[in-house]
């Protein structure tokens, strides 16, 4: 593969460390009773007084943990959590995905909200503006409520959803008193919602929610990831993949059409974008030539050893060798002077039963010690003698009982002899039609080494063509509608049918001549998917000597023309999809690849099915949205089409709805899309407008109402979740 500079890689970066604000100074806010501004997200928690500019972030998420050097219980926020390895497993969110269901990882993170901001009083003496989630359950609000009276005692609390309240700071400057129209798309972390909006007020009833946001295409992307690298040397962590949602991550404009695009391996290739993992390479140690020559010679000194100690062993093998063979050949000339009785007790003493055993042991002792003097002498070549069988022509009636079965075994052992000798000769011929074979090719060669070389390549075509035909149709017979397919079932009850053993005498154990003819073992080849057939074997054999030959006379056919490298070549999509490094580059094995799934990954915000979600698409739930709408209040919502959310800032969006919007629209009725100057912000500084309004005070709730209705109780007003169409 091509170096950084050449592929553009991007290289992962390093998480970065917590970050430690100071405390805000209270004095200024002491008794004003200035409103208090919490965006509480599902990621993040932006929380601040309205009269500042900009709010204090963070994480939303808190850890208990018990530091182990001090034995003292820690309550970490946020990035803090980063800081001690433990505490990332204990950490918890106020959030269940799109649903605000743990009170206590809530109070802990407000906790922390209002030591940042300097409140050194027991109590909020404070009004409370605070988001919340389109449609949120009311246990939630009433749990909510709850802990902000009864734990803080605020003077008043009341709820918005932030969307809305994004709209208003984009444009509340525009008309006074504030009047505006549009169609507010909202991205969150955990879905995604659509809220008509008209003479300015949110129109909850007619808002839709889709169960798909930035938290489901972060886990998508890491899903298709693992998916692609299922054996990546490191792990990818969601954090590692929000980052490269974020930044190679982008809305296709017409998504059917790019796929289309990338088939050709070359726009692949140019979409490309190349993550690098850190990489350890393992370094060798170098040595001197000194110490190279020092290991040389004690690798020479060690192999003098080996062989001087198998030198002394190979001689007391051959002194044992002599030694039992002088001891047998004693034992043999004792025969004279002794009884048979007793010379039959030597030999049992011995360990052999007649005569002709010790004669062979003998035999096989002297042959033993012929073959290793030879050896020693450095004569490896032996021709071996030719055995001699002198009791085969010798009548039976001569022989007793112990020299007839010696004749036996003779005779097998000249039977064995006999065999070998064939084997021998026959191997002689075969190599010496080899050799004839060989020299012809050769005196082919050089008279014409082009009409030589066609020949063998017409043979390696054939011989490809036949392989190919087999896997063709092995592969034809997984489909059991093809051709082949049928033929086999059409072989396999004409089996079943088969008349050459009756029925009626199966059953009483007749013999089945099935397989008697060569022809019922074709059928069995056609029939068994599995079985290898000998034909295949000898295809290859003689493919693997013809590449042999070519790649060595002929300089045109190189090892990419071979059958292996041809199996194992890829298509240049997916050599482009997924490039393949070499074993030992560990450099190119951390390399991640994104291509097509930059484009994937938002696409599920549209089709959330392909990511297994059974939800309808962004643009079929606008589409359902609008439809309620006559065609003038229509025309006025998506006059101003306003996207919001940290996802909204994904490049390609606003194309991409207007390609989406624009056809099921009239073509003379006005589109337009915008997104907010800050999608992330833009909540928390809407909210922070509104509450320096007259119009905040009479919104909340009060402690007294709390007590009388309940936590689930608030009012209607434009900018929350229960509001009606016309002004209140």
């Amino acid at each position: 593969m091509s170096g950084p500079e050449q592929l553009n890689i991007t290289r992962i970066p390093p998480q970065s460390l917590p970050t430690v604000q100071p405390h805000d100074s209270y004095n200024e806010f002491r008794g004003k009773h200035t409103p208090l501004i919490i965006d509480n997200g599902s990621t993040n928690l932006r929380w601040g007084f309205a009269t500042s500019s900009t709010p204090r972030t963070g994480l939303n998420t808190v850890a208990k943990y018990k530091e182990r050097k001090q034995n003292k219980p820690l309550l970490l926020f946020g990035e803090g959590i980063d800081s001690e390895s433990g505490a990332k497993s204990q950490a918890k969110t106020p959030w269940e995905g799109d649903v605000l269901l743990n009170f206590d990882a809530l109070e802990n993170t407000l906790d922390y909200a209002f030591i940042q901001l300097g409140i050194d009083t027991p109590t909020i003496d404070h009004p409370v503006l605070m988001t919340e989630r389109l449609c949120s359950p009311l246990h939630s609000r009433a749990h909510t409520s709850e802990l902000m009276f009864e734990q803080y005692s605020v003077p008043s609390l009341a709820y918005c959803v932030d969307s809305i309240m994004s709209f208003y700071h984009n444009h509340h400057q525009t008309a006074a008193p504030f009047v505006s129209d549009g169609l507010v798309v909202s991205f969150n972390s955990a879905s995604t919602s659509v809220i008509p909006i008209l003479q300015g007020k949110g129109l909850m009833s007619y808002a839709k929610r889709i169960p798909w946001g930035a938290t489901q295409t972060n886990e998508y992307l890491l899903k298709l990831i693992q998916l692609k690298y299922p054996t990546f040397p490191t792990r990818v962590t969601t954090q590692q993949t929000n980052w490269m949602l974020q930044t190679f991550c982008e809305f296709a404009t017409d998504y059917p059409a790019l796929l289309r695009s990338l088939k050709d391996p070359l726009n692949l290739r140019a979409a490309d974008r190349i993550i690098q993992f850190p990489f350890t390479v393992a370094v060798a140690e170098e040595k001197t030539e000194e110490e190279l020559a020092r290991i040389a010679e004690r690798k020479k000194e060690q192999g003098r050893k080996l062989q001087e100690i198998a030198a002394k062993a190979r001689q007391d093998k051959l002194a044992q060798k002599e030694s039992d063979l002088q001891r047998l050949t004693n034992l043999r000339e004792r025969k004279d002077e002794e009884t048979k009785k007793e010379w039959m007790s030597s030999l049992q003493e011995e360990g052999f039963d007649t005569e002709g055993a010790l004669d062979s042991a003998i035999k096989k002792l002297e042959s033993n010690l012929k073959r290793s003097k030879k050896k020693e002498g450095g004569d490896d070549e032996m021709e071996e003698e030719p055995p001699t069988f002198p009791l085969i022509d010798v009548p039976d009636a001569e022989l007793d009982e112990d020299q007839l079965k010696e004749k036996k075994k003779q005779k097998l052992m000249k039977a064995g002899y006999d065999a070998r000798e064939r084997a021998r000769k026959e191997k002689e011929r075969e190599r010496e039609e080899r050799e004839a074979e060989e020299r012809h090719e050769q005196e082919e060669r050089d008279e014409d080494l082009a009409a030589w070389a066609m020949k063998k390549r017409k043979e390696h075509e054939i011989i490809m063509g036949k392989i190919k035909e087999r896997n063709r149709r092995k592969a034809a017979l997984t489909d059991r509608k093809s051709a082949a397919s049928q033929a086999r079932m059409k072989n396999i009850a004409s089996l079943a049918a088969d008349e050459r053993v009756p029925k009626r005498k199966r059953k009483t154990g007749s013999e089945d001549m099935f397989g008697a003819d060569d022809e019922d073992w074709a059928i069995y080849r056609k029939i068994n998917t599995a079985a290898i057939s000998s034909d295949e074997e000898e295809d290859l054999a003689q493919l693997q000597v013809i590449e042999q030959k070519l790649l060595l006379h002929d300089p045109t056919f190189t090892a990419e023309h071979t059958h292996a490298s041809l199996t194992s070549q890829r298509s240049a999509l997916m050599a482009a999809f997924r490039p393949q490094y070499e074993e030992g580059d560990v450099e190119g094995k951390t390399r991640i690849h994104l291509n097509i799934e930059r484009w994937r990954v938002c696409e599920s915000w549209f089709s959330p099915s392909m990511a297994g979600v059974d939800s309808a698409g962004l643009g079929e739930v606008i589409q359902n949205v609008l439809a309620r709408f006559t065609d003038s209040d229509k025309g006025r919502l998506v006059k101003h089409v306003f996207v919001t959310g940290g996802p909204s800032q994904l490049p390609g969006l606003i194309p991409r709805l207007n390609a989406t919007l624009r056809p099921i629209l009239p073509p003379e009725m006005p589109l337009e899309v915008v997104r907010a100057h800050d999608p992330s912000l833009d909540a928390w500084k809407g909210m922070a407008d509104f509450a320096k309004t007259d119009e905040f005070k009479n919104i909340g709730i009060t402690k007294a109402e709390y007590e009388e209705y309940g936590g689930e109780r608030i009012k209607r007003w434009w900018g929350g979740n229960w509001n009606s169409s016309v002004p209140i």
